[in-house]
């Protein structure tokens, strides 16, 4: 199933996941990091999955199978065993209202309390959980799920296989205020949200609708819990956000990228591809390809790293420079 290679007993059986340092008899486990390498020698996991390359610094009383990827492959085996586990969910529960005109797929999915507007287009294998809204026009593409409570306004499209979770608040208005002399008027929000193929969304993130044209949340892309993407950004493929990243309006993010927690992006900036932000970095300008950077404002990360041994040395340097001070005033 894994490709792997069996080192050990190859005929013990595993019929639940642990992690390593919670390993108990008949469990499966993985080693990724190599800060837990010393559990492996203390684990009682009956199977544990290793890199290929791992070496070991003495015998160890589980049964080892060698992988590429522990990490991958231990999302993949979660995967299986979650299809299994989790309960089916078909048909269309009551009370739930669904606009006249339409279609709802033989094998899709509308719980109970779950809205439906006109015009809304719903793929084969939907799954819409319930208390879930779906605006006028809306499209959910094939196999993706709306967990419970997500909001998707008007006109708004998700592609296929994409999962939403509970919070979740797709379309909402653009923050456009044009100040006057009486206040702030408020600039209509024309546009709407694209969200391409394979994108998961954490819960409670939001999305908002774009003034004109679309906001684009890119294929593959996986957003954690409590993100805010404002409008007009677009966000590239296989990019990667956790929790409680924000992003300005009109702001351009490119594939690949890794934001760690809290990263904030000024409006109107490009962040190129594969770019790394360390959690709380503060991006107020572009950002080129491959760049890796942290900080409020945010640097380089070598630079970055540069500063803080010496905030950790200023104790001491003031202390020299005392010193120092004291001597040329004796002399």
């Amino acid at each position: 199933m894994v490709g792997g290679k069996v080192e050990g007993d190859g005929s013990v059986t595993v019929s639940a996941f642990a992690k390593i340092e919670e390993g108990h008899p008949g469990a499966l486990s993985f080693l990724a990091n190599p800060r837990y390498d010393h559990y492996i020698y203390e684990s009682k996991s009956s199977v544990i999955l290793v890199k290929d390359d791992f070496k070991l610094e003495h015998p160890v009383e589980a049964t080892l199978i060698r992988v590429a990827d522990p990490y991958a492959t231990i999302a993949s085996l979660l995967d299986i065993a979650a299809q299994a586990m989790e309960p089916r969910h078909e048909g269309i529960e009551q009370p739930c209202f669904i606009a006249e005109g339409v279609e709802i797929p033989e094998d899709a999915y509308i719980g109970a309390f779950a809205y439906i507007g006109k015009g809304a287009r719903i793929g084969k294998g939907a799954k819409i959980f319930p208390q879930a809204y779906v605006g006028e026009n809306v499209e959910i593409g094939e196999g993706s799920v709306l967990k419970p409570g997500v909001k998707v306004y008007h006109n708004c499209r998700i592609g296929d296989r994409c999962v939403i979770h509970s919070g979740c608040v797709i379309g909402a208005d653009g923050f456009g205020f044009a100040p006057t002399d009486n206040g702030y008027k408020k600039i209509p929000q024309l546009g709407n949200v694209v969200i391409e193929d394979d994108v998961e969304i954490g819960a409670n993130t939001t999305i908002d609708r774009a003034m004109m044209g679309s906001t684009l949340i890119g294929r593959g892309t996986k957003l954690d819990n409590l993100i805010q993407i404002a409008h007009n950004c677009r966000v590239g493929q296989d990019t990667v956000m956790a929790a409680q990243v924000g992003i300005a309006g009109s702001t351009k993010v490119g594939s690949r990228c890794m934001f760690g927690g809290q990263v904030g992006l000024a409006g109107h900036i490009t962040v190129g591809d594969r770019v790394q932000l360390g959690a709380q970095a503060g991006v107020a300008g572009n950002v080129p390809d491959d760049a890796r950077i942290i900080g409020s404002p945010a640097i380089d990360v070598k630079q970055f790293a540069r500063m803080v041994v010496y905030q950790k040395n200023l104790g001491d340097l003031f202390d020299r420079v005392k010193k120092l001070e004291k001597i040329s005033n004796q002399r």
